[in-house]
């Protein structure tokens, strides 16, 4: 039978952490993520500071593990430089920390965008369209231009090889 829970108490910064590491057990939170969703559970501005303050002393926080895990998350789910870059900084994560978590992944990003471009369209393009149709694919995943023209012309190398 579930544990039913009392209401916490919105003011309490031991609740807002506690709250706050129930969170950072299913995954990596960053702070201002982890600020905006004790907010919807209710709790205090002052209390979830705290609780911020306190989960970072504790190391259970940390912006660097956060950029870490996206960064190389959204690398695997074949994401580009650009995406992720974007989404780290959209959730409150400085230039440096982003630029460390993207240099920490050792990413051949022509390579990985070649890669994404043969999952998701298994076949060279034949027509000007078609190149043009996996270079707009490129672009909506993150990756610059000059690294997606330079993935198609790969791609079609190799396949012009075999």
């Amino acid at each position: 039978m579930p544990r039913s829970r009392r209401k916490a108490d919105p003011a309490d910064p031991d609740a807002a952490l506690e709250a706050g590491l129930r969170l950072l057990v299913r995954r990596e939170h960053s702070a201002p993520e982890l600020a905006r969703k004790l907010a919807e559970r209710g709790f205090e501005r002052d209390a979830v500071d705290a609780a911020l303050e306190r989960a970072r002393e504790l190391d259970y926080l940390s912006d660097t593990r956060y950029a870490d895990f996206i960064a190389r998350h959204r690398t695997e789910q074949g994401y580009g430089e650009q995406r992720i870059r974007a989404e780290l900084a959209h959730n409150g994560i400085g230039s440096d920390t982003v630029n460390t978590a993207i240099d920490a992944l050792e990413v051949d990003w022509i390579d990985q965008a070649r890669g994404q471009m043969e999952r998701h369209f298994r076949q060279l393009p034949e027509t000007r369209e078609d190149e043009a149709r996996c270079l707009r694919h490129l672009a909506s995943r993150g990756f610059p231009g000059g690294v997606a023209r330079q993935a198609l012309a790969a791609w079609k190398a190799a396949g012009d090889a075999s």
